[in-house]
């Protein structure tokens, strides 16, 4: 017998998006229906950001020991054990699961409905045994790996980041099609665990960042025995035997064959929209999301979209960000806009390679006139201290020292982006940036050391210095 259900709002999607509006919205005690058709918590708890960091750390614990000859330690060769690299994967998603769980959001008021959801009318979502009229709908279904029509790919076996978390067991081979943050993360990480890796990309890898600093990362990925193969396009996969694959690649001259023994698919994201029924909600939509306003209204004015499957950046932080927008619209009629301006975001291979605002490229096809500042990890006390030198800042920087861009390539760039978030949403220059005091040593100090550098020339100005000498005369 079917429920009818009359909430304030309806979440549909359990993601980080959808979490969020859920839970503010609880907490000013609005009722709230969520649906989720998969696992609470999404694609970041379950198949992308928490499982993939894990990895990374135990590829970056085993690479550290294997390289302290530098410091005095002598280089180890540590015994990887993949079954319990993959136990610890599964620790780190079961440890932070209950702030997404079903449980902890029922304790919070809200009503949450394991079913798929899809609209039966404008002003109705079905799922499972009930209907839901609500005031307003928040779509919040997230994105799903794309898979490439590549001739041969239906008959061979592969992984995507939904599945490649699954493996019990070290990859013989791993050949990974695409050269995005996903893609060499993942190579990198199972290199270090001992596969060996090829990673095939259609252009150049990280091809959306600074190319000054993705060929730190590159150089690191060669170094660390990753194959790469950029403007290469697979053109044909088979099946060898009962589980290998051979993938034909071309650089648009020769073909030749690459064996590998897994498959691993990391050419980008769709987004989660097939099931919803959108047509039946009046709602407008594409291939690469719904269609929404800046205040993330879509063509229903009843029904918002956030995060993945709005069409916008595909990150964590942004589904947040469209989470607090929905909340200051819907519970209080505030005006609010997305931006994604000053959405930081980092690649979390060793170096990182994190990135705020505009590139220098960017910045002067919008025609500004712009300085570059840059300042290397090897002239700073603490990356030199711990033998981590590799990699740099870079400011571009716009009129009167205002800040518009920072690229940091490096070990902890990411934590270091926290800082330069902040910076640019509040508008800083470069004056701010050399008053403050920062501890030491740390590497954050090497944007300060990039700012001070934009007042070098000041130095020799004849002016300053004929004030200072006149200065000198009362003592």
């Amino acid at each position: 017998m079917t429920s009818v259900l009359k909430p304030d709002i309806c979440v549909i999607g359990g993601g980080p998006g959808g979490l969020t509006v859920a839970a503010a919205a609880a907490s000013f005690g609005v009722p709230v229906v969520l649906v989720e058709r998969g696992k609470m918590g999404g694609d970041c708890l379950n198949y992308g950001c928490v499982p993939s960091k894990a990895l990374i750390a135990a590829a970056r614990h085993a690479h550290d020991l294997s390289h302290g000859e530098a410091l005095g330690i002598a280089n180890l060769r540590p015994a990887t054990d993949f079954g319990r690299v993959a136990a610890h994967v599964e620790r780190a998603i079961a440890a932070i699961a209950p702030n997404d769980s079903k449980e902890r959001f029922t304790a919070l008021g809200v009503k949450v409905i394991s079913a798929e959801g899809r609209f039966k009318d404008p002003r109705t979502l079905v799922a499972g045994d009930h209907e839901i009229l609500a005031r307003r709908f928040v779509i919040a279904t997230g994105s799903s790996p794309a898979i490439p029509s590549i001739p041969g790919i239906e008959g061979v076996p592969f992984l995507t980041n939904e599945t490649v978390f699954e493996l019990k067991q070290t990859p013989e081979r791993l050949i990974i099609i695409g050269g995005g943050p996903v893609g060499l993360e993942l190579a990198q990480a199972h290199r270090r665990l001992g596969a060996e890796v090829t990673v095939i990309e259609a252009g150049a890898v990280l091809g959306r960042e600074d190319p000054e600093l993705t060929a730190a990362v590159k150089q690191q990925l060669l170094d660390d025995g990753v194959n790469i193969l950029e403007h290469a396009e697979v053109t044909r996969l088979e099946r060898l035997g009962s589980s290998h694959i051979r993938a034909f690649v071309s650089d648009g001259k020769d073909i030749r064959g690459i064996e590998g023994s897994h498959l691993l698919v990391a050419v980008g994201r769709k987004p989660n929209i097939d099931a919803l029924d959108l047509q039946n909600a009046s709602v407008a939509h594409d291939e690469s999301g719904i269609k929404v306003s800046g205040k993330l209204r879509t063509t229903n004015p009843r029904i918002y979209a956030i995060g993945d499957v709005a069409g916008g950046p595909q990150f964590t932080n942004v589904a947040n960000h469209h989470a607090g927008i929905v909340i200051r619209s819907a519970l209080f009629r505030l005006p609010a806009n997305a931006t994604h301006d000053l959405v930081p975001r980092v690649t979390f291979t060793d170096p990182e390679l994190a990135h705020i605002g505009l590139t220098e490229a960017q910045a002067r096809e919008e025609g500004m006139r712009v300085t570059v500042l840059r300042s290397a990890f090897s002239d700073n006390d603490r990356a030199e201290a711990e033998g981590q030198t590799n990699g740099f800042i870079k400011l571009v920087i716009g009129r009167n020292g205002r800040i518009r861009g920072v690229s940091i390539v490096g070990r902890g760039a990411g934590e270091m982006m926290n800082f330069w978030s902040l910076a640019l949403s509040k508008r800083m220059t470069l004056r701010d940036i050399t008053a403050y005091i920062a501890p030491y040593p740390t590497l954050g100090e090497i944007g300060k050391r990039a700012a001070y550098s934009y007042f070098t020339p000041a130095t020799q100005n004849s002016i300053l210095r004929g004030i200072i000498r006149f200065l000198r005369l009362f003592g």
